[in-house]
């Protein structure tokens, strides 16, 4: 099997050519992703507790998916992707804004991405994928931010930036 690739990117989410995940994650390289947000009519966002088998960040809390998208792909097409093979369930998603961060890990790789966050709406229980996903609940934004500050170690490197600018976005 292949490995996955990544779309490397320049700080203007121009395409500079492909890369192996893993060798992009070990250079650093900054390479295209996305981040998912399902919210549902009660206004509580949907977070998953990563499978305890992923590379990085096992068994912590972070936003509804995330991932990289393959070539041809649009973000939204990504987004509906990985929302279908982690959570098992579709929706419309709406691209909100995108970003650049770096978050290096304990194991030696960095997440360096440029991050296009989207939201969706969804108000049933998730099909979630065990290989990909251990748990999941909905939270309110409040709530997540509160626990975020007193539970730093519970979360995602990610989903800690991202979430800030989630947050000022939806309660503007």
């Amino acid at each position: 099997m292949k490995e996955e690739e990544v779309i490397l990117v320049n700080e203007k989410d121009e395409v500079l050519g492909i890369m192996p995940k893993m060798e992009a994650h070990e250079k650093a390289v900054l390479h295209r992703a996305f981040s998912v947000f399902i919210m549902n009519d009660l206004g509580e966002t949907m977070l998953q507790q990563r499978a305890s088998s992923k590379y990085h960040s096992p068994l912590l809390w972070t936003n509804t998916c995330c991932s990289h998208q393959r070539i041809g792909e649009s973000n939204l097409e990504a987004g509906r992707r990985r929302l279908q093979e982690e959570m098992g369930f579709e929706t419309d998603l709406k691209e909100l804004f995108s970003f650049i961060y770096k978050a290096p890990f304990d194991n030696g790789l960095t997440e360096h991405e440029l991050d296009h966050v989207m939201v969706g709406t969804y108000d049933k229980a998730p099909e979630i994928n065990s290989d990909e996903v251990a748990d999941w609940k909905w939270m309110l934004p409040v709530d997540i931010k509160s626990d975020i500050e007193k539970n730093p170690k519970r979360y995602t490197e990610w989903f800690k930036l991202i979430f800030d600018k989630f947050y000022d976005h939806i309660t503007q």
